[in-house]
């Protein structure tokens, strides 16, 4: 075995060793180290036994193990642990030597923190990764940001390490300077929240008002997954439905209806209302996560407050069809306002995304690889300058085709009373951007009232604003125009 480390790996989770097997896999010898140095010699005697592996008891012989330019990843909890690192690492490294941070970070910290290091004469990743245990073991999509000179140095690694799409090409791609990596990976966890989301309100209304059978749900589930809903969510909840305990019963009806979170949906929300961004899907599914968490005050609700009772008539399979129309249809748009909160990051940023790489590396590895990206790559690929999916062909006849089966699901939903936060908003942003006159011109009406904020005219040019006195007995000052 080589007597120096090709990598270092600070973490030794779920996530890290099964990272660290991948790179040994792929032929780099890995140096490991983890805070509580027990973890280090049981992994290297346990999984890592007989592999290319070199653990280390303390960070100073953790550096010392690793070729030049040294290549040091880190992969612990987001927050003041990383910072923490950082401080320890840096004084044990030379210019030129590259520090990765390899967690869910919130990306305003890897901007902050790649200019730090850059200071110091070192280089920073920034990098999203996603896959889950699996991914880090098989193939993960990785998306890296930070520091481009570090990019040529830790390219061979990452690339030998991801998932391959069809045509070999690898799940992972430079997306940009700064935290451009942990952004996107950021829109990807806020995706995921949505199509989990939609994912079980399809399963509610099956079970709720079809009255289907888990083993039911897992032959239509099965059925999608070959189709255009092909995917790893629409995958694993087939095997979840047909998945029996101990006493023969299905599993998934036995786990509380609690759903927790680890906080990059709350993060693309709040960077989308910052940036104006109508990211409205994702905030409802990471709304309805807090609704859930909700579980006694709701127990106790559903004993006092009565709505409709669920009663279908109709044609089951017609309804089947018309729920998976819906969740395409819902999916388009969540997609679709994910990109354009990546197209305003990106000229906030002066970033230079690629929206259909971004795809391509999302198509393999990751919790939303679909055959749905495929899609989506075509269309940027042909229109690089495309504003929102909605406008682009394929996703523009799509939705139009399948809307009417749309309507029906919301519109059966809310009659019976079952709760549908994603379909209904994604319906709602789908009318309401391609509607050409919305009710804001009222809205602005009642600002300008009690706060005299103004308003612009139609039969004026954009630009200019005016401010009416509507009781007669304000005055004519105007308060200053300005949109947070």
């Amino acid at each position: 075995m080589k007597q120096k480390a090709d990598i270092a790996l600070i973490g030794l989770a779920v996530m890290g060793e099964n990272l660290v097997l991948n790179m040994e896999r792929n032929g780099y010898t890995v140096a490991v180290y983890n805070r509580t140095v027990e973890k280090v010699d049981k992994f290297t005697r346990g999984r890592g036994k007989g592999k290319k592996l070199i653990g280390a008891h303390s960070l100073e012989e953790l550096v010392q193990l690793l070729d030049r330019p040294r290549r040091v990843m880190m992969l612990v909890k987001a927050g003041g642990a990383v910072d923490a690192l950082i401080e320890q690492l840096i004084p044990l490294l030379e210019p030129g030597d590259i520090i990765i941070d390899g967690g869910n970070t919130y990306y305003p910290d890897t901007n902050r923190r790649t200019k730090y290091v850059e200071s110091k004469g070192l280089l920073y990743i920034g990098t999203g990764v996603s896959g889950g245990e699996e991914g880090a073991l098989l193939g993960p999509s990785i998306m890296p940001g930070g520091s481009k000179k570090a990019w040529e140095y830790v390219k061979p690694v990452f690339q030998s390490i991801a998932a391959k799409v069809d045509d070999g090409s690898p799940c992972c791609e430079w997306v940009g300077e700064n935290g451009a990596g942990h952004f996107v990976k950021m829109v990807h966890n806020g995706i995921e929240y949505g199509d989990m989301q939609l994912i079980s309100e399809a399963y509610q209304i099956m079970k709720v008002l079809l009255g289907m059978t888990n083993d039911e749900m897992h032959e239509v589930f099965k059925e999608w997954n070959g189709g255009e809903l092909n995917s790893y969510l629409i995958e694993i909840t087939s095997d979840i439905m047909a998945f029996k305990d101990d006493d023969g019963l299905p599993l998934v009806e036995k786990i509380l209806d609690t759903a927790g979170q680890k906080g990059t949906g709350k993060w693309t929300g709040i960077d989308a209302l910052d940036k104006g961004v109508p990211l409205t899907l994702i905030g409802e599914a990471v709304f309805a996560r807090c609704l859930s968490f909700m579980k006694e005050e709701r127990a106790k609700a559903s004993n006092i407050i009565t709505g409709p009772k669920p009663v279908f008539s109709d044609n089951k399979e017609k309804f089947l069809e018309d729920i998976k129309e819906a969740v395409y249809a819902s999916k388009i748009v969540s997609y679709a306002q994910g990109y354009v909160l990546m197209r305003a990051a990106a000229k906030e940023y002066n970033w230079d995304l690629n929206y259909g790489g971004i795809a391509l590396m999302w198509r393999g590895g990751c919790i939303i690889r679909s055959v749905f990206l495929g899609k989506i790559k075509e269309a940027f690929d042909q229109n690089p300058g495309l504003t929102n999916l909605l406008l682009d062909p394929y996703f523009k006849e799509k939705i139009i085709s399948v809307q009417d089966g749309w309507r029906r699901v919301v519109a059966a939903a809310v009659t019976n009373g079952i709760s549908i936060p994603a379909f209904s908003t994604a319906l709602a942003y789908f009318d309401g951007y391609r509607c050409e006159r919305l009710p804001a011109n009222l809205l602005q009406a009642q600002r300008d009232y009690f706060g005299a904020h103004t308003y612009e005219r139609i039969d004026k040019p954009r630009g200019e604003f005016f401010h009416t006195n509507w009781t007669g007995k304000g005055g004519e000052t105007a308060s200053s125009t300005y949109n947070v």
